[in-house]
């Protein structure tokens, strides 16, 4: 206990004892003062000093300024005072520094750098598929170096520190993304532009794959996107075939839109992950190239191989459905074939009516094909192979031809159940 008084004692005893008489610290009589009194004096004067001072940081037209207290320092003084004789004539010194430097600067730097905006295209609905912008050079702040800098102005005479910047260049060229928007291909089917009901199915479905962007590696789904074929949805009747008879169905016409792209992206190099064939033959493209729809259990699934995005858009005017498809071009050429390998006969009956009479169609067999050509080599690779049901005649003794209309494949429950006939 006597050695911790002690202790105390002298350590309060030293911090009270007086400057010897006659020293100056930075032009300050303080001899005879008690240390601490001494200290807290040239301490004043040094902050008095300090709060005339400024450091600016000029960005541009921009400027950070700094003052008192979040520029401080540290000093000597203490030893200084503890070490002084009688008579010295003694100069502190003393550092100055920004607190909160390592955060300060970080802010700054990212409040003036400016990123690099990339050339890019707008993609549209309607009108011009896609408008083009330059983008800019960026420009990032050199945080290392303004750190240093501000040290170095506080060592010297707070000197105004210039924000440095490195320049940023955009790494691709307008060039490259119009070729990463370049049309890959057009499709278009027809129809009997008078029937009303089928003229809205696929106005509608088309209308929503309308400015679809599929991402690179992304899946396309048509019924996702389209959505169920209802009233509620303003789908509206017309004819399907259901169990090999031409019958009123709501969405009918909407397989020719899903037909119509997955045509489009075969000849844009897409991936078709999901395809159905009718069970007949369809009128609006040639056998092999078809792809039915219907419920949530016969979906059209597209994926996007390429490294780029993908644009579709569809266009439903004057009696038929286009889809256009933009991307990256690579100089590969696609193109579609079919052939008919065999030869199904129809059934056929009598009846004892003209108005019971039908036309009736053969069945057939067949195999669609893609050829490829790329770098002048052309390659031809088989797709699938199809087979597509008859329709039964009916004849009466004067045949009556049949009525000549389109419908959607009925595979409600998992069940096909018909499918569209030709149109003459």
């Amino acid at each position: 206990m006597l050695a911790v008084l002690a202790g105390i004692i002298f350590f309060s005893c030293g911090f009270t004892v007086s400057v010897p008489k006659g020293v100056e610290v930075n032009g300050l009589a303080v001899g005879g003062m008690a240390r601490r009194a001494a200290a807290a004096l040239i301490r004043e004067n040094i902050e008095n000093d300090l709060k005339e001072k400024t450091l600016e940081v000029r960005a541009g037209d921009k400027v950070y300024t700094f003052t008192f207290p979040e520029i401080y320092y540290k000093d000597d003084i203490y030893n200084l005072l503890k070490n002084a004789k009688k008579g010295d004539k003694l100069t502190a010194e003393v550092s100055y520094y920004l607190c909160g430097l390592n955060s300060i600067a970080p802010h700054i730097c990212r409040n003036e750098s400016v990123s690099v905006v990339e050339p890019y295209a707008k993609f549209s609905s309607w009108g011009a598929p896609f408008e083009y912008f330059e983008g800019s050079d960026g420009k990032c702040a050199d945080e290392k170096k303004l750190i240093e800098d501000i040290k170095n102005s506080l060592k010297g005479g707070f000197e105004p520190v210039i924000l440095h910047f490195n320049g940023e260049k955009r790494q691709k060229t307008l060039a490259e993304v119009k070729k990463e928007t370049r049309l890959l291909c057009t499709f278009t089917t027809y129809f009997d532009g008078t029937n009303m009901n089928r003229t809205s199915n696929i106005r509608l479905a088309a209308g929503k794959l309308n400015g679809t962007v599929l991402e690179s590696g992304k899946t396309l789904s048509f019924n996702d996107i389209v959505g169920a074929r209802v009233k509620e949805r303003g789908f509206l009747p017309a004819k399907i075939i259901e169990k090999g008879e031409f019958v009123e169905g709501v969405g009918g016409g909407v397989c020719q839109v899903s037909t119509t792209l997955y045509n489009a992206a075969l000849l844009s190099g897409l991936k078709i992950e999901e395809y159905h064939p009718h069970s007949l033959a369809v009128s609006y493209v040639p056998p092999s190239r078809d792809a039915m729809v219907s419920g949530t259990y016969f979906d059209l699934k597209i994926s996007n191989p390429y490294k780029t995005p993908v644009y579709i858009r569809a266009k439903t005017v004057n009696g038929s459905v286009t889809f256009s498809i933009y991307g990256y071009d690579d100089g590969t050429d696609y193109s579609l074939s079919s052939e008919v390998t065999g030869s199904i006969a129809a059934p056929e009956e009598t009846c004892d009516s003209p108005e019971k009479a039908k036309a009736g169609k053969d069945g057939l067999t067949s195999e669609g094909y893609l050829t490829v050509v790329r770098d002048g080599y052309e390659k031809r690779v088989l797709l699938r192979k199809d087979k597509y049901d008859p329709v039964k005649r009916v004849i009466y003794p004067n045949p009556a031809s049949g009525d000549g209309e389109e419908g959607e494949e009925n595979t409600e429950n998992g069940e096909k159940t018909g499918a569209i006939n030709f149109v003459n």
